[in-house]
């Protein structure tokens, strides 16, 4: 019989009468059952967090890294259980499964880091006759209660990348973790009681769309971080008017080959970049723009890597780094959309049909700006090689997007990689790797629908913190 996973709330494990199954995307057998909370239960998941708040606002440095430090050991100790749960309710591969732990033990440490190092600063504010005297000090303060809502595709560190910070900066928080991978959280819940968290101070509600719009809309809550699709997003973003937020939200990234780069590494990793976890990453590469000098060659030698070294099937495989769609519908869109592309003129020159609960690594050619393969996030695995004449033309097809994720850029010169830099309306410039490049201690985040506001933990930390300034006249 499939385990049954109840509520975290306030330091306790709550039963409710609704429950949801949880399904394996790849056999579609269910995983296990999760209890669902109702409005009754998200009130009173952040009236505990509410009441925590007023114990974890004054917890010293030592306390609280000592709780992520513990976090962190909890989540090796577990290792092989989270890695299991990764694999089974979101159809990540083995390996990525494996680098996604590994990945979040790494957040819980450098968040026990980073919370000893919350200070503030002296401020010499004697800068005209008026202030003749007088010194001012600045510190930062946590907010109080932070809602978390988090995607399926990184089920562990995604969350982690909302509670570590939460808990460095001594706030609270109530998470609502995506309704297709609610189990990693809830498991986090248990390492995380057992590291010590003060009752209240981590709460995870599996819940529905609408009992999860409280998170943005109570008076109580005072931060909301969410992590999901722009229309999501931005509907939230709408309904928390009075609240700090931050958006991350999707992206149709770009990995431009120059001809000046090393084109073997350009290949494999923009292949890697676009087919790892069957494209389901924001900032996987959806468009690759590759130099006229080299486009023939560098498309030949990306359907030979796509060929030989991306493997689709089940994701309990070693060799697999294409495992499933997340769900039919997920599947059914990729398809439609393929199909669109291809009755507008493109051609698909690898892949470009659904296999069981896969979509097999597709490239396709030939394609325009209006496609939706092109111009929207197409959250599979599917990319497009288009080419440019010269670099600045190759910048303006990277910013001729509604998404401005991350950018990598393949070249050996530093006048090109300093005016993607400059010019390129994105958050983050990957240069000689992937835009799928992140580390976890690193600002991440986006512009125009990709959304606003930072995560990588020293920068969550400052969204979920407020300064406040003492100005003394001795």
């Amino acid at each position: 019989m499939a385990k049954r996973y109840k509520l975290f709330i306030g330091g306790k494990w709550i039963s409710a009468q609704e429950t949801m199954p949880v399904i394996d995307p790849f056999n579609g057998k269910t995983v296990a059952s999760v209890t669902l909370a109702g409005p009754a239960e998200m009130d009173q998941a952040i009236r505990a967090a509410e009441e925590a708040f007023e114990t974890t606002k004054t917890m010293s440095s030592h306390a609280t890294a000592s709780i992520l430090r513990k976090a962190a050991a909890g989540i090796e100790k577990n290792r092989k259980r989270l890695v299991e749960a990764i694999m089974a309710e979101a159809g990540k591969p083995v390996a990525l499964a494996e680098g996604e732990v590994d990945r979040s033990i790494t957040t819980f440490t450098v968040a026990a880091e980073e919370a000893s190092r919350i200070g503030g600063q002296w401020l010499p504010v004697d800068i005209d006759a008026n202030s003749e005297g007088r010194i001012a000090l600045t510190k930062r303060f946590p907010v109080g209660v932070v809602a978390g809502i988090s995607p399926f595709n990184f089920p562990l560190n995604l969350v982690a990348h909302k509670v570590a910070p939460a808990i460095a900066s001594r706030n609270c928080i109530v998470l609502k973790p995506a309704s297709k991978t609610p189990i990693t959280a809830l498991i986090l819940g248990e390492i995380l009681e057992a590291a010590g968290v003060a009752p209240g101070q981590y709460n995870v509600v599996p819940c529905s769309r609408e009992v999860g719009e409280a998170l943005a809309t109570d008076p109580r809550v005072a931060k909301l971080s969410f992590t999901g699709s722009p229309s999501v997003g931005w509907r939230l973003n709408k309904l928390a008017s009075g609240k700090k937020v931050t958006l991350e939200l999707g992206g149709n990234a770009a990995s431009v080959i120059h001809s000046d780069a090393d084109l073997e590494w350009a290949v494999s990793r923009s292949v890697k970049g676009a087919y790892v976890y069957a494209g389901q990453t924001c900032i996987c590469v959806q468009r690759i723009l590759i130099h006229k000098p080299v486009y023939s060659r560098v498309v030949k030698a990306l359907v030979k890597e796509i060929q030989d070294n991306i493997k689709t099937g089940d994701p309990r495989r070693k060799d697999v780094l294409a495992g499933p769609m997340i769900n039919d519908g997920a599947l059914a869109q990729t398809k439609e959309w393929v199909a669109q592309a291809v009755a507008g003129g493109a051609r698909i020159l690898v892949g470009g049909k659904a296999q069981g609960p896969c979509f097999q690594p597709t490239l396709l050619e030939n394609v325009n700006r209006d496609m939706n393969v092109v111009c929207r996030e197409v959250f599979a695995p599917v990319a497009v090689v288009q080419s440019y004449r010269d670099f600045d033309e190759a910048l303006d097809m990277v910013n001729d997007s509604d998404y401005g994720l991350q950018v990598g850029v393949f070249t050996s010169g530093l006048k090109e990689a300093f005016s993607a830099f400059e010019k390129a309306r994105v958050g983050g410039v990957i240069i000689n790797d992937f835009p799928t490049f992140r580390v976890d201690n690193m600002p991440y985040g986006g512009v125009k629908l990709s959304g606003f506001g930072r995560e990588g933990v020293r920068w969550a930390i400052e969204e979920m913190t407020e300064t406040k300034v003492m100005v003394i006249k001795p």
